[in-house]
């Protein structure tokens, strides 16, 4: 109860923004900005979900998006009319062409597939650590667009599924990615994640103290998958339609800039990169259609969304390997600057106090 309280009290500040900004959006601001700050509250809880991971094991996971993948496929298919699937997918496997069930059933089997598939997959993961580990997560990414493109009695292969119920909104996203946020911060300060963390310096010492780095590994990876997951619904239920090429390299690298940028061990860094990172994509895919800047047309610039991502990466591991943030929280910096105004005031009356009088 302590931790649960705890961790309420420091994810409020990021959590009453993300609520007001949603309510501010989706009530005053035009149907394309609304659109940008869904893609927004996706991606910070996609990114969210790979850190309860990879900000605490120490791990890059680049094998996440294909869970995302999986729940947006699995509530698709479950929620399409059937009248649809008849002409889109009518001999898909298990009698799902036939079956159509309500949004919340859906959505609960999607999370529990996903589960179910991070448990398993966890077995293989959590066995290898450093290198080993990074190109197996992007084998199992590999692995889920191979099925995704290649059962096309389920999927429709490279072509897209559409159909789906459009019930989600921005609210909705906020409020997943507000309890994103909790979950990820939670995860963090319990100490199942000290432990994991601290196995992430020094896996040895770490083992020799008794902790089972495996297991907490196991979680945390099934735990992130579900986070993930939950993101993946959002794209699906907001978008209407879904195809393979939403859930691999594009995705991967724009949310590894996001956790990069920020910093991969603090959630606030997620939160900090995934802004400036979606407010960057933007602006450069505004550029790369060449627009009219001050009566100056601008020249087409193509791939520059690419090269934004890719230069951000760089700069951060060159000069900034532990992002911007760091591994310290919004909460931290504000408790820092509380302590920076208390020696400026302390420092000013002593130096009242001994000036010489006239």
């Amino acid at each position: 109860m302590e931790l649960f309280l705890s961790t309420l009290y420091r994810s409020a500040l990021p959590i009453i923004v993300l609520a007001l900004l949603a309510l501010l959006i989706q009530n005053f601001a035009e149907p394309y900005q609304v659109r940008i700050a869904y893609a927004f509250m996706l991606n910070l809880t996609l990114a969210l979900g790979i850190q309860v991971f990879m900000g605490n094991s120490g791990v890059l996971s680049f094998g996440h998006v294909s869970f995302m993948g999986v729940a947006s496929y699995a509530v698709s298919i479950l929620t399409i009319p059937v009248a649809i699937k008849a002409t889109l997918i009518p001999t898909a496997p298990f009698g799902l062409a036939a079956l159509q069930l309500p949004m919340p059933a859906a959505v609960l089997i999607a999370l529990l597939l996903v589960a179910v598939l991070a448990w398993l997959s966890g077995y293989l993961v959590v066995r290898v650590s450093g290198a080993a580990a990074e190109i197996l997560t992007l084998a199992l990414l590999v692995i889920a667009y191979v099925v995704f493109t290649g059962w096309i009695d389920l999927t429709r292969g490279q072509r897209s599924l559409y159909g789906i119920p459009v019930v989600s909104s921005l609210p909705v996203a906020a409020a997943v990615a507000a309890l994103a946020i909790f979950v990820a911060k939670m995860f963090r300060d319990s100490n199942p994640g000290l432990q994991l963390r601290a196995s992430s310096e020094d896996m040895l010492a770490a083992r020799a103290a008794g902790v089972h780095v495996a297991r907490l590994r196991h979680v945390a990876w099934v735990l992130s998958a579900i986070i993930a997951a939950a993101a993946g619904i959002l794209h699906a239920t907001f978008m209407g339609v879904i195809g393979p090429n939403n859930f691999y390299f594009s995705q991967t690298f724009l949310i590894i800039a996001m956790i990069i940028l920020g910093g991969s061990r603090s959630v606030s860094g997620v939160i900090v990169g995934t802004f400036l990172v979606s407010a960057g994509n933007e602006l450069a895919r505004t550029l790369e259609n060449g627009p009219t800047v001050l009566g100056v047309e601008l020249p087409q610039m193509f791939g520059l969304t690419g090269f934004f991502l890719g230069f951000v990466i760089v700069l951060t591991m060159t000069w900034k390997r532990n992002g911007l943030m760091g591994d310290r929280e919004f909460e931290d910096l504000i408790k820092i600057g509380r302590i920076r105004n208390t020696k400026r005031v302390i420092s000013r009356d002593i130096n009242s106090d001994v000036a010489p009088q006239p």
